[in-house]
């Protein structure tokens, strides 16, 4: 245990699993035949901002960088403060892999710069059930979960176990505790 780590309690936060993150797109491909879910085109990344000079070089260069994506890939985009506090890099395109790839360089160019601890989650529209819901990223434990609405903030517990089922059979590495299953209110998607 280094000094830093005892004194402040805690380790630097690991990259991302690429592989992990990637297997929804073979997911979304193979779910895409299903009745049941299919995705909304839609999904985000989300962060806890700082005020600092350095985060507003960030918050630039992330803007940047979604003015290219949006040149080659199509992708549409907006950044969002919501209530809470935090900041959402909101995306549209029907192509679910340049979701994900925008979404990965989002997060890659966030840890390059030193703020990997303010990532919170990844997040991509699935309606599910007839139910809008989300696939969930998140950073800090590496591990996808579902989360299915009933009600801007209620959630189907029922469906979220059936959803999380369906997520394992794909291959999309599902967090085992349900206490980890974090609610994201306010999603701008």
């Amino acid at each position: 245990m280094g000094l830093l780590t005892m004194l402040f309690g805690r380790n630097k936060l690991k990259r991302p699993d690429r592989e992990k993150f990637f297997s929804v797109i073979t997911a979304e491909v193979a779910l895409s035949s299903r009745m049941d879910l299919h995705s909304t085109h839609k999904a985000g990344i989300v962060f806890n901002p700082v005020e600092s000079s350095f985060f507003e070089n960030l918050n630039e260069e992330i803007r940047s960088l979604l003015t290219v994506s949006k040149t080659s890939t199509g992708t549409q985009f907006r950044v969002v403060d919501d209530t809470f506090g935090t900041r959402w890099a909101s995306l549209e395109d029907s192509d679910f892999e340049d979701l994900v790839s925008t979404i990965h360089l989002i997060s890659e160019t966030v840890i390059e710069h030193g703020f990997a601890d303010r990532l919170l989650a990844a997040v991509f529209g699935v309606e599910y059930e007839g139910k809008q819901s989300y696939w969930i990223y998140n950073y800090k434990r590496g591990y996808f979960y579902p989360m299915v609405l009933t009600a801007p903030q209620t959630r189907d517990n029922a469906a979220e176990m059936r959803l999380s089922a369906v997520m394992e059979e794909e291959k999309i590495p599902v967090e085992r505790s349900m206490e980890n299953w974090y609610a994201l209110w306010g999603i701008p998607f």
